[in-house]
């Protein structure tokens, strides 16, 4: 299904017996063994998604880019060959739009430096996010961004970039000073508020692939605050008085207050409430109090080690289906606890919105969804269930969730009913102007892509 789109897609970008008559040892003269055909040693390996659903997917090359010009070399020729090209970071596109059937990946893993400087961070767009942690907290600064270790900051920063301190640092996104980015036309540039000032604004929330390939980002970066982490447990039948309570607390939250609630499937759901706190456990008290009743723990940390307890342990991946919605107003609790009782497995993630996140106007940079009070990430297993089955049940939830025409597009779903909408709302004009004027020939074109 995808790869018929993404030839329609492409214009003229060809699959099948185009691929076939690739001259790839015209690229591999620029590579050399950097470029991994599906005959080398280590092709298998290289090429898995992060989300086995597509572990099927078999690109005609990966190129292991560490340097621009390398990934100035890869457009050039997918550009002149009309083959699919798509840059990967961390491997984690939820529909595996970084891995292209039958095209060239443009592998950025290889270009992975973190350089941190006072307060701003120049990070190469192949790094990932505990890596990228380690470095920044290492010179006492903080970067809001991801929790999966594994994710590429690349996919995370260009979509938007939730985070645990977001509430009160806002976006990866708001932070991005500058990017050093590959055009299809093969120049490598500079976004910023004085250059390319409508690029800039797009690659600020306007998702992965739809510009370019960003070869290097520069954040501005705060101090590391002290955090409180925290768990909140629930009795399973409770999950439609938890998640209406955790709303209503959530939109009263200093700035400094960040939760999530999963509520998670079962005969009988069940949700759970954890977050972080900047501040020190004696004022997180009384806002933990404010909480139903609940067994609860909480700890000190800093900011390091905040990230490395949120970031999980390493993981190849697992087949799934996600989708996502954008909540605006209070959903109702037993309508979310309808949606998963009964269910085998699955949860949604609520993440909470607000403060800093909100305070930014909804056209001043291309991440739309400003007046959020929270984000809704619907993700069930494939693994025992086909993908169509899997498919059906997410879909159902999501849209049961009553949220509008709205989505995240980090938690991209390839079946999201009108995307374009649900993904970029009242900037999807402005994107889809930068888009014509930087790639006129699709170059970067996909499925779900501007």
């Amino acid at each position: 299904m995808q790869t018929s789109a993404l030839a329609v897609a492409g214009l003229g970008m060809g699959t099948g017996t185009a691929v076939a008559d690739t001259n790839w040892a015209k690229l591999c003269k620029r590579l050399g063994n950097r470029l991994v055909l599906p005959q080398d040693p280590g092709y298998d390996q290289l090429r898995m998604p992060w989300n086995h659903v597509y572990a099927h997917r078999r690109p005609a090359a990966i190129a292991r880019c560490v340097r621009p010009e390398d990934v100035q070399a890869c457009l050039d020729f997918a550009s002149h060959e009309r083959i699919p090209v798509a840059a990967r970071s961390g491997k984690h596109s939820y529909a595996a739009y970084s891995l292209p059937e039958n095209g060239l990946v443009v592998d950025l893993a290889g270009i992975a430096a973190v350089d941190v400087a006072g307060r701003r961070a120049r990070v190469g767009a192949g790094a990932q996010l505990l890596p990228v942690y380690e470095a920044i907290g290492a010179a006492g600064q903080a970067l809001p961004a991801g929790t999966c270790r594994s994710v590429g900051i690349g996919g995370l920063t260009l979509g938007g970039g939730i985070s645990v301190i977001g509430r009160k640092y806002g976006l990866t996104c708001d932070r991005l000073v500058s990017a050093r980015i590959v055009t299809p036309d093969g120049c490598l540039r500079t976004a910023s508020a004085h250059e390319e000032p409508d690029l800039y604004w797009a690659l600020r929330g306007g998702g992965g692939g739809n510009f370019g390939i960003v070869t290097q980002f520069t954040f501005r970066t705060d101090p590391a605050p002290g955090l409180t982490v925290f768990a909140l447990s629930y009795p399973r039948a409770a999950s439609a008085d938890v998640f209406d309570a955790w709303q209503e607390w959530m939109a009263q939250a200093p700035d400094e207050l960040w939760s999530s609630c999963t509520v998670e499937a079962g005969p009988v759901s069940s949700a759970r409430v954890g977050g972080a706190y900047v501040g020190t456990a004696k004022n997180l008290v009384p806002l933990l109090d404010r909480m139903p009743p609940a067994e609860r723990t909480f700890q000190e940390m800093g900011y390091l080690e905040t990230m490395r307890y949120y970031a999980g342990n390493p993981s190849s991946g697992f087949p799934f289906v996600a989708s996502s919605r954008m909540l605006r107003h209070h959903v109702p609790g037993s309508r979310v606890a309808a949606l998963m009782d009964g269910q085998r497995d699955g949860a949604i993630l609520f993440d909470s919105f607000g403060g800093a996140l909100n305070r930014v106007a909804p056209d001043a940079t291309a991440f739309p969804h400003r007046d959020a009070r929270t984000s809704a990430q619907i993700f069930f297993g494939a693994g025992d269930r086909t993908e169509a089955e899997t498919r059906r049940v997410v879909a159902a939830v999501r849209d049961g969730l009553g949220a509008g025409t709205t989505g995240y597009v980090n938690y991209i779903d390839p079946e999201m009913p009108d995307w374009p909408t649900a993904y970029y709302g009242r900037n999807l004009a402005r994107l889809r102007r930068v888009a014509r004027r930087y790639d006129p020939d699709r170059v970067l074109a996909f499925p779900q892509g501007l």
